[in-house]
């Protein structure tokens, strides 16, 4: 089978397109067959070598992705009684060694596979999961009743745009960054406040919150930059796994999508809010699964609005 692949850690050229041994479907698992597969931050992390101390026991080639939709075509002993061969479905990946989402074929546990969301097609089907269920998370750590205020930093990004969604679905008042063309864009996801994005996003939620948010999503990375926006013995969500500290009683905690890979009921639970408008399914661009590393190239161009999604059709 095709698959995207690496076999030395560096930038985007060094993805390849390689022929692989067709995987088995074990026991609890199932295969897919991939339609797409979206590009994620995570996914160039991998590439560049970010998370080499994690595989150091697994051989190379090392296939990226963590986003696929497909259709089952086989199942493993054992498998979820749900899936069937011939579902449409997406797939949270945890990629080890070959086990990457770029690739015709994959195989994963059947926890982590829920329908397809109705009425998508497979390239909007594949920028739901990873994104959303990192949103969910970050939402579910900061644990704040109905009615309380977040604020949402890199609020226009696939990340971002989630948790002001989901936030809103929660029944929190929202306040989030944008740029000046993205503040139309932010408000239509829900977002009750919206300030400029920038090194000085702090004070401009500290404008509408004098005392502070008491729980912020960080989905821009802006660690120390955002910290002050937060109520003294408030939290703060880290997404890129910067611990802190904070200062203030400010609780500093990093989330890990990987966390909730077995979540299928969360998993699902984002698959019917998708279904219901709730969620809002963003592709910025297809491109064929060839051209993987120019996908690479423009993800770290930044400035994308929505997924980019690679085409193994």
């Amino acid at each position: 089978m095709k698959a995207i692949a690496l076999t030395t850690y560096g930038g985007p050229g060094v993805l390849r397109e390689v022929d692989l041994p067709t995987p088995e479907a074990g026991p609890g698992e199932v295969r897919i067959r991939v339609h797409a597969a979206a590009v994620n931050p995570t996914d160039a992390m991998l590439r560049t070598g970010v998370y080499a101390a994690r595989t150091t026991d697994v051989p190379p080639p090392y296939v990226p992705g963590m986003d696929a939709a497909g259709v089952i075509d086989q199942l493993g002993p054992g498998a979820d009684g749900r899936l069937s061969v011939g579902q449409r479905v997406v797939a949270l990946v945890v990629p080890t060694g070959p086990r990457g989402a770029y690739a015709e074929q994959i195989v994963v546990p059947a926890e982590s596979v829920v329908p397809a969301p109705a009425g998508t097609d497979h390239a909007e089907a594949a920028t739901l999961l990873m994104n959303a269920a990192t949103a969910r998370l970050a939402l579910d750590t900061l644990a704040l009743p109905k009615g309380a205020t977040v604020a949402v930093t890199g609020a226009a990004g696939a990340v971002g745009g989630y948790t002001v969604e989901l936030a809103k679905a929660d029944g929190l008042t929202v306040v989030a960054d944008a740029a000046p063309h993205d503040r139309d864009l932010v408000r239509g996801f829900g977002a009750d406040h919206v300030v400029d994005r920038g090194t000085d996003v702090a004070a401009r939620i500290r404008e509408l919150a004098p005392g502070g948010v008491p729980g912020l999503v960080d989905g821009s990375d802006q660690r120390e930059e955002a910290v002050p926006a937060v109520a003294d013995g408030g939290a703060f969500v880290a997404l890129r796994g910067w611990q802190g500290p904070a200062g203030r009683g400010v609780t500093v905690t990093p989330v890990m999508v990987a966390g909730v890979r077995a979540d299928t009921a969360l998993l699902d639970t984002l698959r019917r809010q998708a279904e219901k408008g709730v969620l809002s399914l963003r592709v910025a661009k297809v491109l064929p699964a060839s051209d993987a590393a120019e996908a690479h190239r423009l993800l770290e161009a930044g400035g994308l609005r929505g997924r980019l999604v690679l085409d193994f059709s």
